[in-house]
């Protein structure tokens, strides 16, 4: 498919499919992190970490898949995940709230037949509920009712880490058993569990699950901060990871590197 193309050229709206967009943002991760390491090449992080799509730039960063076959692969998520975006679900960004909180509220929310649940454990008080959008709906009034800070209806077409995804998960599994997979180079924190993928058979079982479970975004970095971790770098788009990990402990020092004046500030360093 010309990526290159709809990358330079656009129309936004044709970049903007996810079946674009996923596998755009995986070029640019790596693209970014190509040019940083030609500058810097004694540059050797002692883990990488991505947020629910970004594990796969992590993982193609980390030598676990070759490029070409790990943007296959980030493709087939965008094709799957757009065929599972069946109107049924949605997602919501819930503030000031803890996790215990949530959790009860989404479990009270929940029926057999429509459930909710937390998708993203971005960092303390910021936390994305996905599911049914019934369920959904309830979740949210429950949340304003006991003391939300703000509840903010995402603009999706998918309830993203959620039950929803199946479909998508069981087509993405597909796609993920005919691609080569050796254990990284470096440990990458995976999504599911919040630690490190040392193995090949690690990598796969976390990806074997990914759509359908919660991105533990704060304890993958707790982690991380555990084991003596006080620089972060953000690779790719956008500054919203760095933004998390400041939120999580503000004594870590944070970069980024996306951009050509990013490189330079980097390489100046």
């Amino acid at each position: 498919f010309p990526l290159s193309r709809i990358m330079w050229e656009g129309p936004a709206e044709e970049l903007n499919d996810t079946r674009n967009t996923q596998p755009a943002l995986v070029v640019h991760s790596i693209a970014a992190l190509r040019v940083l390491q030609s500058h810097l090449p004694d540059f050797q992080p002692a883990f990488m970490a991505g947020h629910s799509l970004g594990e796969l730039s992590a993982l193609i960063a980390a030598g676990s898949m070759p490029f070409p076959e790990g943007l296959r692969l980030t493709r087939a998520r965008g094709e799957a995940m757009h065929a599972a975006g069946g109107g049924q679900g949605g997602m919501a960004a819930i503030l000031g709230m803890d996790i215990p909180t949530l959790e009860a509220i989404c479990q009270e929310a929940s029926t057999a037949d429509e459930r909710v649940e937390i998708a993203n454990d971005n960092c303390p008080g910021q936390v994305v509920i996905s599911g049914h959008k019934n369920a959904l709906a309830r979740a949210m009034a429950l949340a304003q009712e006991q003391g939300a800070r703000r509840v903010v209806p995402l603009v999706v077409s998918v309830a993203a880490h959620s039950y929803l995804m199946a479909p998508a998960q069981d087509a993405f599994n597909r796609a993920l058993e005919a691609t080569p997979i050796q254990a990284p180079r470096v440990p990458v924190i995976g999504n599911i569990h919040a630690q490190p993928l040392r193995t090949a058979d690690d990598v796969r079982a976390d990806l074997h699950a990914q759509l359908t479970h919660r991105v533990r975004w704060t304890e993958s970095v707790g982690y991380m901060l555990a084991q003596g971790v006080t620089t972060f770098v953000e690779v790719g788009t956008g500054n919203v990871l760095i933004g998390l990990v400041k939120r999580i402990d503000r004594k870590t020092t944070r970069l980024t590197c996306g951009t050509p004046e990013d490189i330079a500030t980097l390489t100046s360093a």
